[in-house]
């Protein structure tokens, strides 16, 4: 990654390059395992109907192939996000936290279904949500 150079003359540049620091790092990795867990879930939901628990008269009732589609596809994309917050940069930043709240939201919807689980990821989207407000990134000289 490039950075910004900085200084009066060739002689006296210093280089500046952002990192993700502390809180930022956590959240990038709590980001990469729930979006692993979140893979898995909608792996094992489209693969295995019957692992599943269906409840009655779900307001937000889907089949468990589709529940099993928006959990693999929203894990791919905190994956990535998780990936790209490493670099530091302010835009992994706003991805992550809208990402996370996706996530929460989902996982709220699948509560009826697979409720533990469910909690786990949205404690987990809440803690990334905490640690990317919160969390600054460092410039390095």
């Amino acid at each position: 990654m490039a950075g910004n150079v900085t200084g009066t003359d060739h002689r006296t540049r210093t280089v500046e390059r952002a990192y993700a620091g502390g809180w930022t790092t956590f959240a990038a990795v709590m980001l990469l395992f729930g979006g692993i867990m979140a893979v898995l879930q909608g792996i094992a939901a489209i693969a295995n109907d019957d692992l599943v628990v269906v409840t009655r008269h779900y307001t937000y009732s889907w089949s468990t192939t589709g529940w099993g589609w928006i959990h693999l596809i929203l894990g791919a994309v905190l994956v990535l996000a998780g990936t790209a917050l490493f670099s530091g940069a302010v835009w992994a930043r706003a991805v992550g936290v809208v990402v996370a709240g996706l996530g929460m939201i989902a996982n709220f919807l699948w509560l009826p279904h697979y409720p533990f689980w469910a909690a786990v990821l949205i404690a987990i989207d809440a803690f990334v949500i905490w640690a990317l407000c919160v969390g600054t990134t460092r410039q390095v000289g």
